[in-house]
Formats: C-alpha cells, structure tokens, sequence
C-alpha cells in the first residue's frame, strides 16, 4: 500500500529543540563506490544487524545499524552497482570489486521485480506503473552521468534521521523523513475476537485441584484459571511460589516442606556470611569487591520487591521469589540496558503491525522511538497501576500466557485507548510523554487485560504474519498457518463490556471483565525454590 505521510512535527516547546535540527547529523558520512573495499556484516544471531563499510585507504567508517530489519536489503541494494564476494578468510567480510553497471542493468532488473508482477501492476495501473519503472531508469542514468559530486548526493538537513541521544544510552532508532511517498505493507489481521474474562480462582477451586499428597491436578487448567481471573488474596502467599518457580508445580506437600526449610537454612548461612566480610577484607579482595558492586541495588527494584514482601509476609520467602522474578527482569538492570533497547525495538514492531498510521504519527512528532513506555516496561507497570491491580496483573502475567512477551501486547492495549486523544489533540513530544505519565492509577487493569489478550488472539488467526512478530510472540508456524484452529470457548462469569478497538478501520467489539476482588488477606503455608540474589 502506497501512504502519503502528511504528519508535519509541532515545534519543540521550551526552548528544547535538538542541536543538530539546523544542521547536517554528525552521524551521517558519504562515499563513492568506486572506494569501497569491503563490507564487515554481524554474526548470525548476535543482536541487530549491522554493516562497517571499510575504504580503500582504509578507512573504517562508523557501523550502519539496522534496529527495525535487516542489512540484507542494502546488500542487495549495493549489488546493482558492486559485485560482492565473500571473504576466504572471513565469511562475515564481504569483498568489493566495483563495476559500473547502471546503464547495463536490464529493465527487469531495473524494475526490481519479478516479470509477474510487473503485468500485473501494468495492467491494475498501467500509468503509474510505467512512470515509476522510468523514473528508475533516469535515476540510474543520472547516478552515473553525475559522478560522485557530495553536493549533488548530499540528502537535506529536513530529511535527516533524527538521533535522541539523551534517552537510552546506545538506543537510537531512525527515524526517516521522507517528502511524497512512503511504501507501508499492510495486513489484514481479520477480525478481534470477543473476549471474556471470569471471576478471581477461589481457595474452593484451589483445593478442589490438589491431590491426597498435595499435588496440582491440572497444572496448565489451573494457569488458565489464573489468566483468566487471577487469584483470590487468601491464595497468593502460596500460588505466588508456584508461578515464580519457587514451588515446582508437581511437587507435594512434604517435598515442598522440605525444599522450604533447605531454602530457609540457605538464606540465613548465605546472610551471615555476607555480613561477617569486614570492609580491610573487602579491600584485599578484588573478586569480592567486584561480586559486591555486581549485585548492588539498581534503581527500580524495590519496586519489584514491595508486593512480594506484602503479600508474603517473610523475610525469606519474599527473597527466594524475588530472587525467582529477578531472573526474568534482570536484563532490565542490567549497565548497557540491552533488555529495554530490545523490548521498545519489539514493542516498536508490534505497533507498527497494528497501526503503522499511528506509528507514523508518533515519528513526525520525534517519538516514534517510544520512550515513553520505558518505565511501563522497567518495572511491569507497578507505578501505572494501584497497588492492588498490580497484584492481579502480575499474578497473570506469571502464567506466561497467552503467548511470549504479552506484556508488550499489554503496552499496546493502553496505547490503543490513548490513540484518540493524542491524534486529535495534536500531541507534539512533551503534550504525548505529559499524557502518557499523566496515567499512572487511572488505567482499568481487566479492561487493559481483556484487549490485550483480544490483540493475541487476533494475531494467531492471522494467516500472514511477519516472521518478526511470530518470534516476539513465540508463536509456531502451525499457529500462524491454521487461523481456523478454535479450542472453543471457556466458562466464564462477570463480563462486560470493553469499548471498541481503536485500532485502524477494524470496529470490533471486546469484553472486559469486572471481577469482584477478594481482598482480605489471609496466611496460608508457604516454601521455596530458585537461585541467585543475595540476602540484603
């Protein structure tokens, strides 16, 4: 789908317009191809996709990083002009031998498509069609008439990717300014469908799925349940273990007794011994002095650790379970901060397939980068939502369903419903991060669960989905390819209505539960099982 983009940037307020806006970006660099010697890609599989391009005077010019696709299409790019070869020595390096092949190229190369598709263009729109394959052409015969003059390649300052480089240390998505056109594949995710949510699992339904010996019946039934609802307060000193993995699911009562009071003597040892160490022994030793700087607190964790203290209400079983929690979010903390750079370029993803129209909207206004939503992610919502909703969304992301990542599709139900308001309102950069900050404890956690949940089943019905996407989800091929494959419907109470996606031209309907909570606290047994942190 072709897509005029017609978004046009408010002027920073506060005197807070970036540097470089007047100006060529110091990032930006231009050479000829007749002085390319060769081309370093990154390894298979090792984070984003990169190119160093290295000069024939051997100069090695900065990295090109690739954070929304792949290198692959500026290769294939480049190969119109260069032959490429791979390095004996390196198969990362790709060698160049440059050929002038811009008035050689055929019209089928020129066209980039297959013949097929070119007739079909033609004969849908022979006129449009025609003058783009032409205007190719002379593009091609100008390149190689006009030579390398930097005046004649040099892109606008209008049109230079705008870096903030003051948000994440390293984070730097592009973001293109293009005048006239821009290319947008678009598809059709079908239609949401309706979701239901029930009421919290009771202690009845609780009890009612253990064994004689203390056993979980129907473990993946009981994660169900819990999705659907979350728990009763009464529950959570205990199914909390179990859904950190502290309690492995099918153990008994007596083997859980057991692996609470090793844990318990593991604690207390683990604590003294941390405490006995004197600051001249510190001194003399570099390994511990690094261990210790290694483990240190990092801002945002205490966030993590107050509704495990609360709702365990000991000292050493809270420790275990965020020791647990820890092992999930501990890329968020970590210096370089490549778990959050990784889940806004995902996060990213998702809502581009979703709403690529708001997408490009949150780029003409310098946040498309999607900043704002980093606290959202840091720390799993605890400051968007009270106290006791965090309980409950916490509890149910914990069942890691319906899919991987479901707290990005969590992000993208709010976005939803803020859409709207940020579009008509003519949002610019500081208006969005104000509205965005401005929602702390005014969120409906069920009616954000239910759309979210409403967002994945869509996404597995979709015949067409991106690989990317697939990989961010966890979703097989066989999910994908088989939108028919229903499992029916659950037994389900308390619906009510959720409002209607906002999400481009789709006007579907979405249920959202409203749950009666059970609040009042009550102590139940408890023990532990997992691994490292170290006892405060």
């Amino acid at each position: 789908m072709v897509n005029t983009i017609s978004f046009k940037k408010k002027p920073h307020t506060n005197g807070d317009a970036p540097s470089h806006r007047n100006g060529k970006s110091k990032w930006s660099f231009l050479f000829s191809l007749t002085d390319l010697k060769s081309i370093k890609q990154n390894k298979e599989g090792m984070g984003w996709s990169y190119l160093v391009f290295c000069l024939k005077d051997d100069v090695v010019l900065p990295a090109l990083h690739f954070h929304q696709g792949d290198s692959k299409l500026l290769i294939d790019s480049l190969e119109k002009y260069v032959v490429l070869c791979e390095s004996p020595q390196d198969k990362r390096t790709l060698l160049v031998n440059c050929q002038n092949k811009s008035l050689s190229q055929s019209f089928e190369n020129l066209l980039d498509e297959p013949a097929y598709g070119i007739i079909q263009k033609i004969k849908k729109d022979p006129y449009t069609a025609t003058m783009v394959g032409f205007s190719k052409v002379t593009n091609y015969i100008f390149d190689s008439l006009r030579g390398s003059d930097p005046s004649a390649h040099q892109r606008p300052p209008s049109e230079m990717a705008d870096l903030l480089s003051d948000a994440i240390p390293g984070l730097k998505i592009n973001q293109q300014e293009e005048p006239g056109f821009e290319v947008i594949t678009r598809i059709d995710l079908g239609e949401r469908p309706v979701v239901q949510r029930r009421e919290p699992v009771s202690l009845e339904e609780w009890t009612k799925n253990i064994d004689s010996e203390g056993r979980i019946l129907n473990v993946d039934n009981m994660k169900q349940m819990i999705f659907r609802g979350g728990l009763s307060h009464v529950l959570r000193k205990q199914a909390w273990k179990f859904l950190l993995g502290y309690f492995p699911w099918d153990s008994t009562k007596e083997e859980r007794t057991q692996l609470q009071k090793q844990k318990t003597d593991e604690y207390f040892r683990m604590k003294l011994q941390w405490k006995s160490v004197s600051e001249e022994q510190e001194k003399r030793n570099s390994r511990l002095r690094d261990y210790r700087s290694l483990i240190g607190y990092v801002q945002g964790m205490s966030d993590l650790l107050s509704p495990l203290l609360y709702v365990m209400e000991n000292e050493v079983d809270a420790f275990w379970c965020f020791a647990s929690y820890m092992d999930q979010m501990h890329q968020n903390f970590e210096e370089q901060m490549q778990g959050m750079k990784t889940q806004l370029i995902q996060l990213s993803t998702l809502l581009r397939l979703l709403d690529s129209g708001f997408c490009s909207y949150l780029e003409s206004q310098d946040s498309g980068y999607l900043y704002f939503c980093f606290r959202w992610l840091l720390i799993r919502f605890k400051r968007e939502f009270s106290f006791l909703d965090i309980l409950r969304l916490w509890e149910v992301m914990w069942t890691e369903l319906p899919c991987k990542n479901f707290h990005l599709l969590l992000c993208c139900a709010i976005l939803e419903s803020e859409k709207q308001q940020i579009m008509e309102k003519h949002y610019g950069f500081n208006e969005i991060l104000k509205h965005i900050n401005e929602l702390s404890m005014k969120i409906d956690v069920e009616d954000v669960l239910c759309k979210a949940e409403a967002i994945s089943l869509q996404m597995v019905k979709c015949k067409e989905l991106p690989q990317a996407v697939c990989e961010i989800l966890g979703l097989q091929d066989s999910e994908v390819t088989t939108p028919d494959s229903d499992n029916g419907e659950d037994e389900n109470v308390g619906m009510t209505s959720c409002p209607t996606s906002a999400f481009q031209s789709n006007s579907l309907p979405v249920l959202a539960a409203s749950g009666a909570r059970d609040d009042n606290p009550a102590e139940l047994s408890m023990s532990p099982n997992v691994s490292r942190v170290t006892p405060a």
